[in-house]
């Protein structure tokens, strides 16, 4: 049995993200690419060399989710924790340049602006190092958050928690998010780190990928019964809404704890690079809920917008034009008969 869905009303929350806001909280990064061409090993040791081409800097980690949320046309305010260096002030310009308001980055002397840094030629990844500081955040620095969150709280419609485990998202941090915005009704999604599994509690839905799903309910997901069994075991052990998995080339499964579970095939046709992947699908998972949309309706949404990014190099945002038009043109593949429930709902 096929997914049904109805189009015109996808389109229509698409074009509703103007009118929602989302913040987002989380670990922020600068994502910097160096892209060249090898043809040729090093005498000195056997590797690559890169012949330097160019070099790219871009908003990564919960940066990336509010670049992917103004590039589909939604509203977006951004905590986070930065360096007193160079890279922090760019980051800033940055988010100042999409028209978002830096002020809820908190500046912490104590620990560098995370970068990521890419080699990659010839299309492929030669090589990834990073530059952070992976430490819980101090009380000082998680009561300047907390603070801009409950001064937030009013403007928003959802919160993204974009987790990749540089040491911001805490017990005490999880526990103001619930309190401030859990307590008004508003949608609280989490894009998580399976070291923190146990801080995402009540939460409306998490977005684990194939290996979190199963490193954080313990079950070795080998087959379609053993997924349900991950799925439901989360839901349960977090007592949260819902938990949509991301399976790579075999899409995705949404687990509600009130409805069924749901298989959404993908719908990429070619997959180059998976690089910011998991912020394009919280992010527009996430402002289709604040449009109104269901939680499938939302999560096939946010499959869409996924199979759009893996099939460009380096970390890259969705626009509201190319996910309608993808909307639109692949709709059809969504109702064949693979799409449907997964055993051991």
């Amino acid at each position: 049995m096929g997914i049904i869905y109805d189009i015109p009303r996808l389109l229509g929350a698409v074009d509703g993200f103007a009118k929602v806001k989302v913040l987002v909280i989380g670990d922020v990064m600068l994502d910097e690419f160096v892209w060249g061409k090898v043809s040729r090993i090093s005498p000195e040791a056997p590797v690559p060399v890169v012949e330097v081409t160019a070099e790219e800097r871009l908003l990564g980690g919960a940066a990336n989710v509010v670049n992917n949320i103004i590039s589909a046309g939604g509203g977006a305010l951004i905590s986070g924790v930065v360096g007193g260096d160079a890279a922090g002030r760019e980051i800033g310009l940055m988010l100042k340049g999409l028209g978002v308001d830096p002020s809820g980055m908190i500046e912490d002397p104590d620990r560098p602006t995370t970068i990521k840094t890419r080699v990659v030629a010839h299309a492929q990844q030669v090589v990834r190092y990073d530059r952070e500081k992976r430490s819980p955040i101090s009380r000082e620095v998680m009561d300047r958050l907390t603070a801009y969150l409950a001064e937030a709280a009013e403007s928003v419609d959802a919160v993204i928690i974009s987790d990749y485990g540089k040491g911001v998202v805490t017990a005490g941090l999880m526990s103001a998010i619930r309190k401030v915005f859990r307590g008004a009704g508003k949608i609280v999604t989490v894009d998580p780190k399976v070291s923190n599994f146990h801080l995402y509690k009540k939460v409306s839905v998490i977005t684990p990928n194939h290996h979190e799903a199963a490193q954080g309910s313990g079950v070795e997901i080998d087959s379609d019964r053993a997924l349900g069994r991950a799925g439901r075991k989360i839901i349960r052990d977090l007592d949260c809404d819902s938990v949509l998995i991301t399976r790579g080339e075999q899409g995705m499964s949404l687990f509600e704890k009130d409805g069924p579970t749901t298989h959404i095939p993908t719908v990429a046709r070619e997959v180059f690079d998976v690089t910011g992947a998991g912020d394009t699908v919280i992010a527009i998972l996430t402002l289709g809920l604040a449009a109104g949309l269901n939680r499938t309706e939302a999560a096939v949404l946010a499959n869409f917008a996924a199979g759009i990014v893996v099939g460009e190099v380096g970390t890259s945002a969705v626009t509201a034009d190319k996910l309608k038009v993808s909307v639109a043109n692949g709709s059809r593949r969504l109702s064949a008969p693979e799409a449907g429930t997964v055993a051991g709902a």
